[in-house]
């Protein structure tokens, strides 16, 4: 059986990555190891190069429709995350005309 991408979200649409502002950043930053002690500030320096970025929503778009556990996107936390990926995809079963 072979896998098939439906894309059903157009985060693609304008190549938000160019205009990131985390593109110069190191990547590590985005993605501590824990959330506790030291993570936290690192969690909190990802969010705030975040903050100042125009790809922000869209870059949250991709983390939600791509299911990215891992790491700060779209100036959230892996936690964050997991809750607004609930809401988003109850908000997109109820979008669904059958």
């Amino acid at each position: 059986m072979a896998l098939m991408w439906n894309r059903t979200v157009d985060w693609d649409a304008d190549d938000w990555r160019r205009s990131a502002a985390c593109r110069n950043t190191e990547p590590d930053l985005f993605f501590p190891v824990g959330t506790t002690g030291p993570a936290v500030d690192q969690i909190d320096a990802a969010k705030g190069v975040c903050r100042s970025c125009e790809a922000l929503e869209p870059c949250l778009d991709f983390a939600l429709a791509t299911n990215q556990e891992s790491g700060v996107w779209g100036g959230t936390s892996e936690e964050e995350r997991r809750k607004l990926r609930k809401a988003w995809l109850a908000a997109r079963r109820s979008q669904r005309t059958f």
